[in-house]
């Protein structure tokens, strides 16, 4: 009678046995777990360390990972090449192409690139002569004024940074030896780390579904088969797309005879990682070089930039990219906004991708909270099952696995 009574208090039915107060008790816990890991934030600086060294060329090594293993697959499964030949012959032929870059193309961006900042001085004073000869009119003299103005103001700001870099110059030899010593080291750590992701690319999920327990190790495997396939699917298609609008930048600027083709071009793909605003910010050093040419030079590439983003949009990006990341425009240009805001250039790059790894562990994780909770109706779980994507299926578990959960059972 006493414990009727008890289940049957106000107390009772309004905090022991309330969902929403369990909900808010548990988010209070997760907010005070992290309080106190904040506080002790100096037990995992060495750790924030570890990871600042080793994760650069481990990225590197996996985005050549993404790239290079369908090829290996390929040779493996359908040629029947042994995989660690087959890796040898392409780590032989990217190091054939990388030697034939830096003897050929390196030293024509090299003059481009020489030639574009020996001949600023002379652009700069054409716009500057053309902005006065355009102003001449009485009637645009306030124009005139503060063009005038400005010209004065950049001129003066640009001697100012000229005299601060120079003793800042011979300050920051030592920090510029050490990044220069960095990249030297993740290009020549990357290749190794490389070469045993593409050796044992099966192990490594094996290894991890061995620390899962038996009964969550199917929908683990599923879930980094899904963000292994959505990672890959991304970095071969931003790549792959970058390639190509590289080569029509540079073609184009060819046909229309731009000065420095090459280099726009380069700068064209590599800032076309940035999705949406990526070729558009390719088009503006291409602007400002045409305008200190000729005013039709700046309409021709004009016209060849809807030209590439026609091609792009239409014909490229469908056919290599579609819409395997599955994410809404709105949520792409927001998730955009967020990272560039957070972390800049690298923030723009690679927030796209670490949000889709985000979103898939978070679906899954509301998937199962909602077929183990009791705010869901069996009606919501069948709906929210059937508008699901279907999940990969992923790679068969090896023996020893299955043998260590025979044994297990």
């Amino acid at each position: 009678m006493k414990e009727s009574r008890k289940e049957k208090s106000w107390f009772y039915r309004s905090f022991l046995n309330n969902h929403a107060t369990v909900l808010l008790i548990n988010i209070l816990i997760v907010f005070l777990i992290i309080f106190l890991f904040s506080k002790i934030s100096f037990v995992f600086q060495p750790v924030g360390q570890i990871l600042g060294i080793t994760m650069p060329p481990v990225i590197l090594a996996l985005i050549l990972y993404y790239l290079i293993n369908p090829l290996i697959n390929v040779l493996e499964k359908k040629f029947h090449v042994n995989r660690i030949l087959s890796i040898s012959v392409v780590f032989i032929i990217i190091a054939a192409l990388i030697v034939w870059g830096i003897m050929s193309l390196i030293p024509l961006v090299q003059s481009q690139i020489t030639s574009l900042i020996k001949n600023w001085p002379s652009y700069w004073d054409s716009l500057n002569k053309g902005l006065q000869h355009l102003f001449s009119d009485p009637k645009m003299h306030v124009f005139r004024d503060r063009l005038m103005s400005a010209d004065q103001n950049i001129s003066k700001s640009f001697e100012k940074s000229m005299d601060s870099i120079v003793p800042q110059t011979f300050n920051n030899i030592g920090s510029a030896l050490s990044v220069v010593t960095n990249v030297v080291m993740i290009l020549l750590t990357a290749p190794f780390i490389l070469f045993f992701m593409l050796k044992d690319d099966k192990k490594f999920k094996e290894s991890v579904i061995k620390f899962v327990p038996n009964r969550a190790r199917q929908s683990t495997s599923e879930m980094l088969t899904e963000m292994s396939q959505s990672l890959s699917s991304y970095i071969t298609g931003q790549l792959t797309v970058a390639f190509w609008v590289a080569v029509m930048f540079f073609v184009g600027y060819l046909i229309i005879g731009q000065r420095y083709a090459l280099v726009l071009g380069i700068v064209a793909g590599i800032l076309n990682l940035i999705p949406y605003i990526g070729s558009t910010l390719a088009l503006l050093p291409s602007l400002v070089i045409a305008a200190f040419i000729a005013p039709s030079m700046v309409l021709k590439v004009i016209i060849v930039f809807l030209v590439e983003q026609t091609i792009e949009t239409r014909v490229i990006s469908p056919i290599i990219v579609g819409n395997k990341m599955q994410m809404h425009p709105v949520t792409t240009i927001l998730v955009l906004l967020v990272s560039a805001g957070m972390y800049g250039l690298i923030g723009m790059i690679a927030g796209i991708p670490i949000f889709a790894i985000l979103k898939i562990i978070c679906t899954r994780i509301f998937r199962w909270f909602k077929r183990n909770s009791s705010w869901y109706t069996d009606e919501d779980i069948i709906e929210e099952e059937s508008q699901a994507p279907k999940n990969p299926q992923p790679e068969p578990i090896s023996d020893v696995t299955k043998d260590s959960e025979k044994n297990h059972k």
